[in-house]
């Protein structure tokens, strides 16, 4: 039977309360919400912190405001709320539809659209017992030195696994970040950095307080496709959110993110001159395709064949722009 480590518990009530207990050593201190991916990573010893800080009492953090600027969603809304929330369903059926794929009811349920931002990264060598990574000498993201991934590589290239960080990225959602030096917003873009080990801009200090869907994106029509083995509980192989505006036919500021790839999520550049302002077609929608597997390279950081995820990244490009289309 797995255990969890020893550690200290804290449980705040406001979001100055949570701050106050940051700070420290990275892994010092892990934050919890609906802890359905922290649990099994402390676990697994990926995580060894001295204090855990649990969320849950933090009433802030559950608030949902829906006003002339857009959306706003506290962290600990969990994703079972975000996909039956009035107004996600209507203005932005996009993001819904993301939340609806993460895992199965029971981990919707607990799980949170702050959890799912700041998901760790997965990868075949680190998500595994101490037991197994010890035999192996551990990894660049853990414990080791080495990559076992790129075997000459510095830099880690665990796997990026949210299912709602690509559609809000297509949606140009913002994310609201909270310290002992104030609150700052940076577009859900620039959240995520291209290293496996840490994939995002938080310092030990930082909290995220809320995700905000601009009031420009209410209108666009999107279309999220995800690849994965079993269609019920399973982590992203591939991920495709797509967002634009149509008018009639033609298709207008389109915005395409694939994820599960690489450590970030990559928006695919040049989609305005391959689709803006046209009707989408099986022409354009081949070109959009082909653009797409041309930027995306595939590691083997997870348990699946990297040149088959490959050749699905225009399959379910296709499938994304097809279901945008089709409204």
């Amino acid at each position: 039977m797995l255990t969890l480590p020893r550690f200290e518990w804290a449980r705040p009530a406001t979001v100055e309360e949570a701050i106050a207990l940051l700070g420290g050593p990275r892994g010092e201190t892990l934050l919890v919400a609906g802890g359905t991916d922290a649990v099994p990573n402390l676990k697994h010893r990926l995580q060894e912190p001295k204090r855990v800080v649990h969320l849950g009492a933090v009433a802030e953090l559950r608030a949902v405001r829906d006003d002339a600027d857009g959306l706003h969603l506290g962290a600990l809304v969990t994703l079972t709320e975000v996909t039956r929330h009035e107004s996600v369903r209507r203005d932005f059926p996009g993001l819904a539809k993301a939340a609806l794929m993460v895992a199965g009811p029971q981990l919707r349920n607990m799980g949170t659209i702050g959890g799912n931002l700041c998901l760790d990264t997965r990868c075949t060598y680190y998500n595994q017992t101490f037991f197994w990574r010890e035999a192996l000498g551990f990894c660049l993201k853990k414990d080791g030195t080495a990559c076992h991934v790129v075997t000459a590589g510095k830099r880690c290239v665990a796997a990026h696994s949210s299912d709602v960080a690509p559609m809000l990225i297509a949606l140009g959602a913002r994310v609201e970040i909270a310290s002992s030096s104030g609150r700052r917003v940076i577009a859900v873009e620039d959240f995520f950095v291209n290293d496996g080990a840490k994939n995002n801009v938080l310092e030990p200090g930082d909290l995220v307080t809320r995700i905000t869907v601009p009031a420009g994106a209410r209108g666009l029509r999107a279309g999220y496709q995800k690849l994965r083995p079993r269609a019920a509980i399973d982590f992203p192989m591939l991920s495709v959110a797509f967002a634009a505006r149509f008018d009639g036919e033609s298709c207008h500021d389109p915005r395409l993110v694939v994820s599960a790839l690489a450590a970030r999520p990559r928006t695919i550049t040049g989609l305005e001159a391959l689709a803006g302002g046209r009707v989408l077609t099986d022409e354009v929608l081949e070109a959009v395709g082909a653009a797409a597997s041309r930027q995306c390279q595939p590691q083997t950081n997870i348990p699946y064949d990297k040149d088959w995820r490959h050749a699905m990244v225009p399959v379910f490009v296709k499938r994304a722009l097809r279901e945008a289309a089709g409204g």
